[in-house]
């Protein structure tokens, strides 16, 4: 019997700033229309995440992709993971520095490797084995990233090691990391999340957005799940598959989401926001950042919007 799909994506948690909101916006209905039209013409919940994401990495508003922050070094390094619901595959890179949409190469190992994941320039020789056209770093990198960067350097001399209090992360640090979940007309779940990571981050650091489970997981049986944020509290509670694991005991996509923000919280301080779904199209959004970008598509109603605290 055939299942009616939903798409939900996210476009970041973090204080988006007014001036920022409409692209924020724009960015995650462009996001949900790729989706959804994948969606429509009968493709995979895989299909339809990938293609979503891939509209997010291309946007500069995001922190994926081209724009995305630069690390300690003024490089861009990217992460991306994409997870198949009826098979548990999976396909990650992490730290590559030549790939203009990372979500593509995850989605090539998925289907193509029997590896789960790839590294830096490994998993750059692996996309071009696979046809995936390589680019300079520098086409990455944007002014406004090599000025942000700039700044926050410049403040870190004079604050010391004070600068990264979890506090000021919050206050001075964008989390636009991108994320999507799908249920298609097959009733299978995907989900995928893509980022650059933190600003000014060491060379090679890796996060909590490509990582299984952490940033990132989905399965039949429970739920796809995304998250954005802090990435080292959300990796040491591997809290994607910590809210997978609360729906496939029975609780609510909807409550799942808000108990894991609740949960991220109160055990260390954390901060981000995810989109939940389970195999029976019910959804649960929810952050405990200033605001949350994301859309929302099914057969019956299209939404997007950028929430405050307390209102998903």
């Amino acid at each position: 019997m055939p299942t009616n799909p939903v798409l939900v994506v996210h476009g970041g948690a973090w204080a988006i700033p007014d001036d920022m909101v409409e692209a924020h916006l724009n960015g995650v209905r462009n996001a949900a229309a790729a989706g959804w039209g994948s969606l429509e013409r009968g493709g995979s919940a895989l299909d339809a995440v990938e293609e979503a994401i891939v509209v997010m990495e291309d946007d500069e508003t995001f922190d994926a992709g081209r724009g995305s922050f630069l690390n300690r070094d003024g490089k861009v390094q990217l992460d991306a993971f994409i997870m198949d619901g009826a098979t548990l595959r999976g396909g990650g890179v992490g730290c590559v520095e030549r790939l203009r949409n990372p979500v593509r190469a995850a989605r090539k190992i998925l289907s193509e490797s029997p590896h789960v994941y790839f590294v830096a320039e490994g998993a750059e020789r692996f996309a071009a084995e696979y046809g995936i056209a390589l680019c300079r770093n520098e086409e990455l990198v944007i002014p406004r990233e090599i000025e942000r960067l700039r700044e926050y350097q410049a403040q870190e001399s004079k604050s010391g090691n004070d600068l990264f209090a979890p506090q000021i992360l919050n206050d001075m640090l964008s989390h636009d990391t991108v994320g999507a979940v799908a249920l298609d007309r097959q009733g299978n779940i995907a989900a995928s999340t893509s980022t650059g990571g933190t600003l000014n981050k060491a060379p090679g650091r890796l996060g909590d957005s490509s990582l299984i489970g952490c940033g990132c997981y989905a399965d039949n049986l429970s739920a796809a799940a995304s998250t954005t944020g802090w990435g080292e509290p959300i990796m040491k509670l591997v809290l994607a598959k910590w809210a997978a694991d609360r729906v496939e005991s029975g609780s609510l996509p909807e409550w799942v989401a808000k108990e894991a923000m609740n949960y991220l919280k109160q055990r260390l301080d954390g901060h981000g926001g995810i989109i939940l779904l389970d195999a029976q199209g019910r959804f649960g959004i929810a952050h405990n950042t200033p605001r949350m970008a994301w859309a929302l598509q099914t057969m019956k109603k299209q939404e997007a919007g950028i929430t405050a605290k307390g209102s998903t």
